[in-house]
């Protein structure tokens, strides 16, 4: 008898965007027939850290801590590189507390997906202003309109190396599922970040505000893919500019994708040539609890 997933209860509150978000990562999932028992949803903490408890499906998942969500994917990617890992986190989880290790995850291009819930606020501590609510907009729970200029996480990760930028819009789920399937596929370290409206405490960047601004970079023939060398820098600087647009038009899908700079993976097995046959995840142990690979021997030999 087929046993039955037993999912728990979501405290989500209704109208959030992270529905929409759970939602396209369970379709992309599925229509890429990935190897349930191979992939790893790592979160952080706020409303969007329960997405794993969520998930409809059989895979394995992690709750971490604030701001320590990447941290946590990278050590399990290249611990065991063949896991497919991806990471769901707030834009203040990722951006504030996190950002030292958004910008070196970018430097490093670790094959995995960042996922950022990005709705401008602290929602799960009562609205704070997060590092994405633009300078002097007062959202409902604000005593005062916010004082700090917001970030463009979109041109953070571009010049941090990010080799798969993307935008999507929690309300659009068939185009945010395709995202996602890009991005899952792509070799390299991608960033969705995705426009995901809070109607608890976010009044001011709500679904009809977004419903009048976002449109697809595909309806106006972006192309995002870098095909050469020669072009990736202007490739680059193209996505940059484009990513700085946002106020009245806002353009979602994706803004650039390089698969021809090497993953930290890549780099790793220069150095240690046995390195994803026998990653240090999959070695065996001895009696005294010490690994029985020593890869200064294989680096030796290579010498």
């Amino acid at each position: 008898m087929e046993s039955k997933l037993k999912i728990e209860s979501n405290d989500w509150c209704p109208g959030c965007g992270n529905f929409g978000i759970i939602r396209a990562e369970e379709m992309a999932l599925k229509e890429l027939k990935l190897d349930n028992e191979s992939t790893v949803v790592v979160s952080g903490i706020g409303c969007s850290g329960k997405l794993p408890h969520f998930m409809n499906m059989r895979i394995s998942g992690v709750h971490t801590l604030h701001g320590r969500a990447l941290a946590f994917a990278l050590g399990i990617k290249l611990a065991n590189p063949r896991l497919n890992v991806i990471i769901n986190a707030g834009d203040g989880d990722t951006y504030g507390i996190g950002a030292g290790h958004f910008v070196n995850a970018g430097r490093r291009n670790v094959d995995m997906v960042l996922v950022v819930h990005d709705n401008g606020v602290y929602g799960l501590t009562k609205g704070q202003a997060a590092p994405t609510l633009p300078y002097g907009e007062k959202t409902k729970s604000l005593p005062k309109p916010n004082i700090m200029n917001a970030i463009n996480p979109l041109a953070v990760a571009l010049a941090s190396g990010y080799t798969f930028v993307a935008r999507g819009y929690a309300y659009d789920v068939v185009h945010l599922k395709e995202i996602v399937k890009k991005a899952i596929t792509h070799k390299g370290m991608a960033l969705i970040d995705v426009l995901q409206p809070c109607p608890t405490y976010n009044d001011i960047n709500t679904k009809e505000w977004y419903d009048k601004r976002v449109y697809k970079l595909e309806s106006e023939g972006w192309d995002p893919v870098v095909k050469s060398e020669s072009e990736a820098q202007e490739k680059l600087e193209k996505a940059i500019g484009k990513a700085l647009i946002y106020s009245e038009k806002i353009p979602i899908g994706v803004f650039y994708q390089n698969e021809l700079v090497p993953t930290f993976e890549d780099r790793i097995k220069s150095n240690i040539p046995n390195y994803l046959e026998n990653p240090p995840a999959l070695q065996q142990i001895d009696s005294n609890g010490i690994s029985i690979f020593d890869p200064l021997t294989i680096i030796n030999k290579v010498e």
